[in-house]
C-alpha cells in the first residue's frame, strides 16, 4: 500500500510504501468504543460531589419540640426535605469509574482509526513540518494547504498534527482548528476528535514501528 508525500505547499512530491497491516485490519466498532470509553473514564476527575445530611454544616439541634406546636415533626434542619439540607443519591467523588483494558486492545483500536483515516484520505504526510521560523503564522501557512475551509469561527476543518519536535507543539496550540501531540502520546480520543491527521516522514516511521509485529490482524 502506497501513500503520497507532500511538500509544505501542498504539492505531491513522492510516494512511500507503508505496512500492509493498515490495509488488512478490519474496523471493529465495539473495540474502538471500549477503548475510547476507557480513556475518557480514566482521565475523568470527579468534580461533582454532593454532601449528605451528615456532612452539611449545622442542624445539631431539634428545630422545635415534637408535639404541641401544630407543625410537622422534624429532627434536623439539615434533612434532605429542608432548603440547604443534604442531598440524597447525588454524585459522589468516591465512586470508582476507572476500567481496565490491555495494551494490545489499545494499540489495535488506534490502528483501526488510523487505517480509517488512510482509507478516507484524511492522513497527510509531509516531507518536513519545520517552518522557516517557529511562529504560528508560518505554521498556519503550511496547514491550510491541506484543510478544507468552513463557515465557522474555526475557519477550517479540524486537524491533529503529530510531531516529534516539542517546539512545534507550542506554535500550533494557538490555532483554533488544530491541535498537536507527540507521536509517543498518540491516543484514540485525539484521533476521533479530529478530521485530518497531519505528520511528517520522520514521525510517521515512528508511528508505523509502533504497530509492526505487535498487532495481530
Amino acid at each position: 500500500m502506497k501513500l503520497k508525500v507532500y511538500n509544505q505547499e501542498g504539492k505531491e512530491i513522492s510516494e512511500i510504501e507503508i505496512d500492509d497491516i493498515f490495509q488488512k485490519i478490519k474496523f471493529n466498532d465495539a473495540l474502538v468504543h471500549q477503548v475510547a470509553r476507557w480513556q475518557s473514564l480514566n482521565t475523568y476527575y470527579p468534580w461533582a460531589h454532593t454532601k449528605t445530611r451528615g456532612e452539611v454544616r449545622g442542624g445539631g439541634r431539634k428545630p422545635w419540640r415534637q408535639k404541641g406546636t401544630g407543625r410537622a415533626r422534624h429532627g434536623s434542619i439539615r434533612s434532605p426535605i429542608w432548603r440547604g439540607g443534604g442531598t440524597v443519591f447525588g454524585p459522589r467523588k468516591e465512586k470508582i469509574r476507572k476500567i481496565k483494558i490491555n495494551k494490545k486492545m489499545k494499540l489495535k483500536a488506534i490502528l483501526m482509526v488510523l487505517a480509517g483515516k488512510i482509507k478516507s484520505g484524511y492522513l497527510k504526510i509531509l516531507d518536513s513540518l519545520k517552518p522557516k521560523e517557529y511562529k504560528t503564522k508560518y505554521m498556519e501557512k503550511i496547514l491550510i494547504n491541506f484543510l478544507s475551509p468552513r463557515k465557522t469561527k474555526k475557519k477550517y476543518e479540524s486537524a491533529l498534527v503529530v510531531v516529534s519536535d516539542n517546539n512545534l507543539i507550542k506554535i500550533i496550540r494557538n490555532l483554533p482548528y488544530a491541535d498537536s501531540i507527540e507521536d509517543r502520546n498518540l491516543n484514540i480520543l485525539s484521533l476521533l476528535n479530529h478530521k485530518y491527521v497531519i505528520t511528517d516522514l520522520e514521525t510517521w516511521q515512528k508511528i508505523e514501528n509502533k504497530f509492526k509485529n505487535k498487532v495481530k490482524v
